[in-house]
């Protein structure tokens, strides 16, 4: 039994290698060090000194020494890597290129750089923002977006806010690239991106992706969330205070912690009775059936009915530039209690 253990424990130690191996070297070759030839020789290199010193250990008679080289190494790793933190001073992409930040006063909240860019094509487009009181008496729906485009799996989740059926504010958890960046999700798990909280038009959030991306094209659905008033108010205010944080503090995004899916659960663990963690969320495509089996969409249609009549992307593309495009959108889907 003891050389059984003994074994176990020589089997632990050796994936703890390979993993934290892997995971140093990428942690290196996606750093915030200039040029990525740079940073691939010392990633390599970190690779190659960790593949030695795991031979050393399963190998040599000096395993314990071959350990304690592997392990002061990757403190003085870990110490680094800690020194890299968020920004704001960088040249970002244009649709990130200003943060909102809010200010609340009593029921109304005053939100200032809502993005509603005027698209003439996904790339093409005309920077126009606008700012906005809202009234957190009139606040009396929240509604989910999933947008899809790559599968059943995989869906980039956004919220709206509604206020008296009239005016609907959306919020998009995203990375915040800069100009020369494109998304890699593997990239995301070592602070590549700073995270940024697009607030929006859902004529922009929604609309570009509906109307104007077509490479590849892009699903949306909206679903109707049954809520109490009471949570609703409390998980907007929870947003903004959010937001405002990021506008005095950056934070970095994180593909499998703080995404655009695992953020809103985060969010909502201000309510009472809030939804535990599942695949569900982390399979982020699974998110709006996991809120079906739980009892929080509107309408009493079997899933699959409710998911075909929740597309909007015909609605969207009617209504285009339309002042009343998010009440459009919304036509034939069930209506949320008051």
């Amino acid at each position: 039994m003891r050389r059984l253990l003994y074994v176990i424990l020589l089997l632990i130690i050796a994936i703890a290698l390979v993993a934290a191996t892997a995971w140093g070297a990428l942690a290196i070759y996606y750093s915030n060090s200039p040029g990525e030839e740079f940073r691939k020789v010392p990633a390599i290199l970190f690779a190659v000194f960790g593949a030695a010193l795991f031979a050393g250990y399963l190998f040599s008679a000096y395993r314990r020494r071959a350990l304690l080289v592997f392990v002061l190494a990757f403190i003085s790793l870990l110490a680094w890597w800690s020194t890299i933190q968020p920004r704001q001073d960088l040249d970002w992409a244009p649709e990130y290129a200003k943060l909102p930040h809010a200010v609340v006063n009593g029921d109304l909240v005053t939100i200032h750089n809502i993005r509603n860019f005027d698209y003439r094509s996904e790339t093409d487009f005309t920077p126009r923002y606008y700012s906005k009181t809202f009234d957190l008496r009139k606040l009396d729906s929240v509604d989910l977006s999933a947008v899809y485009w790559m599968g059943d799996a995989i869906a980039h989740i956004m919220l709206s806010f509604g206020f008296g059926g009239q005016d609907f504010l959306a919020v998009s958890i995203e990375t915040r690239r800069e100009r020369s960046e494109s998304y890699s999700s593997v990239a995301g798990f070592f602070k590549q991106y700073e995270l940024f909280y697009v607030v929006a038009d859902e004529r922009d959030v929604i609309r570009l992706r509906t109307n104007y991306r077509k490479n590849p094209p892009e699903d949306v659905y909206l679903y109707r969330i049954d809520r109490p008033p009471e949570n609703a108010r409390r998980l907007f205010l929870d947003y903004i205070r959010e937001i405002n944080s990021l506008a005095e503090k950056p934070a970095f995004y994180n593909t499998l912690t703080t995404n655009c899916t695992t953020s809103v659960l985060t969010h909502t663990r201000v309510n009472p009775g809030s939804l535990p963690l599942s695949w569900k969320i982390l399979v982020s495509g699974y998110t709006p059936q996991y809120l079906y089996e739980s009892g929080r969409l509107v309408g009493s249609l079997s899933f699959e009915e409710l998911k075909r009549r929740s597309r909007i992307n015909a609605a969207a593309q009617a209504a285009d530039q339309a002042p009343d495009f998010s009440q459009r959108i919304r036509e034939g889907l069930p209506r949320p209690r008051n």
